[in-house]
């Protein structure tokens, strides 16, 4: 990497802009960068760092700090920007940090963002825009440089009072400062990972020996007493042994439990035998007493018996006298229908006699119906004079009718004056609604000459701006290509000058010794050429000229796409144009257009379809003005015709008034008249059809009373009177019966039960005691009830163990490959810790890492600490434990004058310096070969050299001079006036009152 132009504007102390030209700085190979204390020496470096890294260095970071020079005007922004050659490209970064800037519009400030920006130089081109994103950008320079910032501000800008204070500091901090710059984070994760994997192999374990305990407590639930005989666990969740205890304790539970079954199972046959015993007594006593109390219930039951027989002769005797009265009930039956008959038939004779006039009320059934045929002769006679009456009314609706139809005929009369009236406006409005809409089509038809272009245009503008980004994208990728093309042919060319300044030794590889030589001519080869390091053979040369063909055919292809994405475009562009080629129409516009014109002719195609309707109305408008005529004319006709019907109707309905007047009497209408008529032939023949009823009711009573009395004689009965007392109905004789029934039921079950021979011999003996048989056998069925629960305890006891136990056996099995696990990561973690005991020297990971690289660094160092102190001084890496801590990170320093080895913190101020700058570029050698093997061609050493007397500053001096030999350049920070005399080219920073500038003194 090589510096070539920092710009600073307005940062740290510069209020405005400053130009560094680090290619005639580093011209000589070693520069000065000197000025006063505060001018802003370090602010050069922090804009260097801060244009790589967007950050200055750690130290100067302070949170709350601004970057942003305090005698800057307002208007002029904060910016730094750094041209750089990395990686084989010519880069330019700009950076500006956050900063308040003057507001557009009225007072105040605004906080204006970050930015930055990364340009690219092409040969061929110029420079050209990379990028803007700061985290594009970020990742790009990092990729590039190879180098964190830490790491950059520790071997670039080489801080020698950090290199002093590390070879003072102890293990810890130089471990702190190594960790930063060979980011061994790894190494500590994987620390971290194998303590947390050890901690969960730990949980794992200690769960499963709490599942352990858990089951075993269990265990112990469930034996019950046997439990609390057998020894308790003493073991704890995690320690080994356990699992072997919880088993061997299970095995004594379940050893105990089985003999407490084996108890259990006598126990239960002893109460069982017991139990059948007491069963046998009591159902013996049982039987004894149901018998004694059978015999005495039979006893009582003949008392009760004897008691009841006055009632069952009783009973038998009414029913006797019942059943013969029932031969004499169809009589009584007949005689009672008879008398009911004939009352009803006296209560509508009496109603209808009252329905007649006095004069009738006492005549017989023959006058009557001689009374009914005159007047039913009589209503005959008035059918005539009904129909009269009939047509009467219906004329009069005629009447009505006529008049509706005359309300009618003038109601439309009218109307149809009034539409007529109206007849030529309607007309001449349908007449222009015809041609309006035909107006409306021709319009439709010329905006969809217009429309269709329009959408072609619109079509066209979205290709364009399509095809727009595809030329963008393929303009992106030609410069790719040529990007490609032009590292592949450099590296091709390189390859081939390298090849031809070593093609002495491709020659000399064909020399054939006796043979004259190719180029010289000579058949003696004395010294053939080698090849050196690097040498490039005619293969590799071979294919870096294919890759830089293929990345020219690339380019070829990518430029003929370009081509023909820009000839789509412009036909795109051409046919969005349209007619109007002055001017480029956008999308939107277009859109608009299409939208207006489709608008547009959507209101005139409306218009238009209303041409039909509108003639069609003018039609329908027409027929109706000649409908209305036809209506109106039709209607005057039928005026004149019923006029006509009015006088008809009028004589036709004098005529039927005299007949009706004639024919109703002195009734008000002959409709009443012949009601009053019917009323009176119904009344009279209700009446005599009364008398005739009344007189058959009284023959049928007097044959129903003669038979009832010769039915109670032959029935054994001296009047029909008595037979009636004496009858019963079906549910008395029932009733009757039944408890007849009972009684003799009764006595026949006794006289069984008073046959039972063992009832009898039961009755004999002493009186039987059942409840204490029942208390002994309630007894025996306790024990047997106990036992039985102890013997299913007992033997669920034993399952339960057996299951609990089989449990425990599979938790263990299970543990086994845990543990293994466990003991493994447990032995790996404390081996990574420094905790283990195979870790002879206490080591971490980590640190064991570290004390590599530092090794390498001390290494480094001692090539150049040699030279600065004239052979006397190496450093070395240490291993050894200090003060009970850990090892590893150890720095000595071995002088070569006395022999001994001691510690670093021993050295003098001068010794300290060139031994912390020996340790910086040792350092420096060693995370440039740590980061790829970048080359650092610009390096910057800040302080210290005002310590050294003037021997050891021209040997120091001699050392940073020989870095040039590797065509680098030094710049070194430091206010030591002796410096200004031996070093010409300078870079002077000159502290004023409006801000700090910079001064170039070049030799």
């Amino acid at each position: 990497m090589r510096l070539h132009r920092l710009s600073i504007t307005a940062f740290g102390p510069f209020g405005a802009t400053q130009e560094v030209d680090f290619d005639a700085l580093s011209s000589a190979g070693l520069f000065l960068l000197h000025g006063p204390t505060g001018a802003g020496k370090t602010s050069v470096l922090d804009a260097v760092c801060f244009a790589l890294y967007g950050a200055v260095p750690g130290a100067r970071q302070s949170p709350g700090a601004s970057l942003r020079s305090d005698h800057a005007p307002v208007d002029l922004p904060t910016e730094v920007q750094l041209e750089l050659t990395v990686g084989g490209r010519r880069l330019e970064v700009t950076r500006s940090p956050a900063q308040p800037r003057p507001k557009k519009r009225g007072d105040g400030f605004t906080m204006e963002k970050a930015q930055s920006r990364l340009r690219a130089y092409d040969p061929e081109r110029g420079w050209h825009a990379l990028s803007k994103s700061h985290q594009e950008i970020g990742e790009e320079l990092t990729q590039l440089i190879g180098m964190s910032r830490d790491q950059f501000c520790q071997v670039v800008l080489l801080p020698q009072g950090d290199f002093a204070r590390f070879l003072r500091s102890d293990a810890e901090a130089r471990g702190k400062l190594l960790g930063r710059l060979f980011d061994t984070r790894r190494f500590a994760a994987v620390e971290e990972r194998l303590a947390e994997l050890r901690r969960g192999a730990e949980a794992r374990v200690t769960a499963a020996d709490e599942r352990i305990l858990a089951l075993a407590q269990r265990i112990a639930q469930a034996a019950g007493p046997a439990g609390a005989e057998a020894t308790p666990i003493a073991a704890r969740p995690g320690e080994p042994g356990l699992a072997e205890a919880v088993l061997e304790w299970a095995a004594i539970a379940r050893s105990t439990a089985r003999e407490r079954l084996g108890i259990a199972h006598r126990v239960v046959a002893r109460a069982e035998d017991r139990q059948r015993e007491a069963r046998h007594t009591l159902d013996a006593v049982r039987e004894l007493a149901r018998l004694q109390q059978r015999y005495e219930e039979t006893r009582l039951r003949s008392a009760a018996l004897e008691e009841r027989r006055p009632e069952h002769d009783r009973c038998q005797e009414e029913l006797e006298r019942a059943r013969k009265a029932d031969r004499v009930a169809p009589a009584l039956e007949l005689r009672e229908e008879a008398e009911r008959t004939y009352r009803a038939a006296s209560d509508g004779l009496g109603r209808a006699r009252a329905l007649l006039s006095p004069e009738l009320r006492d005549v017989g059934a023959d006058r009557l119906a001689e009374l009914e045929r005159k007047f039913q002769q009589e209503l005959y006679a008035l059918d005539a004079a009904r129909e009269a009456e009939a047509r009467s009314a219906r004329i009069e609706g005629e009447r009505v009718r006529l008049n509706r139809e005359a309300q009618a005929d003038d109601e439309l009369i009218r109307e149809a004056d009034a539409w007529l009236a109206d007849w030529d406006t309607t007309r001449a409005a349908l007449k222009g609604r015809i041609d309006a809409s035909q107006e409306a089509a021709t319009r439709a038809e010329q905006l969809a000459g217009l429309l269709a272009p329009a959408r072609r245009r619109l079509d066209a503008a979205g290709r364009r701006d399509a095809l727009a980004t595809d030329v963008q994208q393929a303009e992106e990728r030609l410069t790719g290509a040529r990007e490609q093309e032009l590292d592949a042919r450099k590296s091709w060319l390189d390859l081939r000058e390298r090849r031809l300044r070593g093609i002495a030794a491709e020659l000399a590889a064909g020399l054939v010794a006796g043979e004259p030589c190719t180029v010289c001519g000579s058949a003696d080869h004395p010294v053939p050429a080698s090849p050196g390091d690097g040498h490039v053979d005619r293969a590799t040369e071979e294919r870096a000229l294919a890759a830089q063909q293929s990345a020219e055919e690339a380019r070829a292809r990518a430029e003929q796409q370009l081509g023909l994405v820009r000839e789509r475009h412009a036909a795109a562009e051409t046919e969005a144009r349209g007619d109007d080629a002055s001017a480029s129409s956008t999308v939107a516009e277009l859109g608009e257009l299409v939208d207006r014109l489709t608008g547009e002719h959507a209101e005139a195609h409306r218009l238009a379809a209303a041409t039909n309707p509108a003639r069609e109305a003018l039609t329908a408008a027409e027929r109706e003005h000649t409908e209305r005529l036809e209506q109106r004319q039709q209607a005057h006709g039928r005026m004149s015709a019923r006029t006509a019907a009015r006088e008809a109707l009028d004589a036709e309905q004098a005529r039927l008034e005299e007949q009706i007047a004639a024919a109703r009497g002195e009734s008000p209408t002959v409709a009443a008249h012949a009601e009053r008529l019917t009323r009176r032939v119904a009344r009279l023949a209700d009446a005599a059809e009364a008398v005739r009823t009344e007189q058959d009711a009284a023959q049928r009573r007097k044959e129903a009373d003669d038979r009832l009395s010769d039915a109670a004689f032959r029935a054994g009965f001296d009047t029909p009177e008595a037979a009636a007392a004496t009858l019963l109905d079906a549910a008395a004789q029932r009733d009757l019966q039944h408890r007849i029934d009972t009684w003799q039921a009764e006595a026949a079950a006794v006289a069984d039960r008073r046959g039972e021979r063992d009832a009898r011999e039961a009755a004999e003996q002493p009186a039987a005691q059942p409840s204490a048989a029942q208390r002994e056998f309630e007894t025996a069925e306790g024990m047997l009830r106990e036992a039985s629960s102890a013997l299913a305890a007992a033997d669920e006891r034993c399952g339960e163990l057996t299951r609990l136990s089989g449990q425990a056996a599979d938790e263990v099995r299970r543990l086994g490959p845990v543990r293994q696990e466990y003991e493994r990561i447990a032995r790996l973690a404390g081996l990574a810790a420094g905790t283990s005991a195979d870790n002879e020297r206490k080591m971490r990971l980590e640190a064991y890492v570290l004390a590599a690289r530092l090794e390498q660094v001390a290494a480094a160092a001692t090539a150049r600490l040699q030279r600065m102190s004239s052979g006397r001084y190496t450093l070395v890496h240490s291993d050894a434990r200090t003060g009970g801590r850990r090892a590893g990170l150890g720095l000595h320093v071995v002088d070569a004058w006395t022999g001994s080895e001691r510690d670093t913190a021993t050295l003098s101020g001068g010794e300290t310096f060139f031994a912390s700058l020996a340790l910086a570029l040792g350092l420096a050698d060693v995370v440039t070969e740590e980061a790829g093997g970048v080359r650092l061609d610009t390096l910057f050493i800040d302080e210290g050299f005002g310590s050294l007397d003037d021997q050891t500053l021209d040997e120091v001096l001699d050392v940073l001079d020989s870095l040039r030999e590797r065509d680098r350049s030094v710049g070194i920070v430091s206010h030591v006036a002796d410096l200004r005399r031996r070093i010409p080219v300078r870079l002077e920073v000159v502290k004023e009152r409006q801000g700090s500038s910079v001064r170039h003194r070049l030799a």
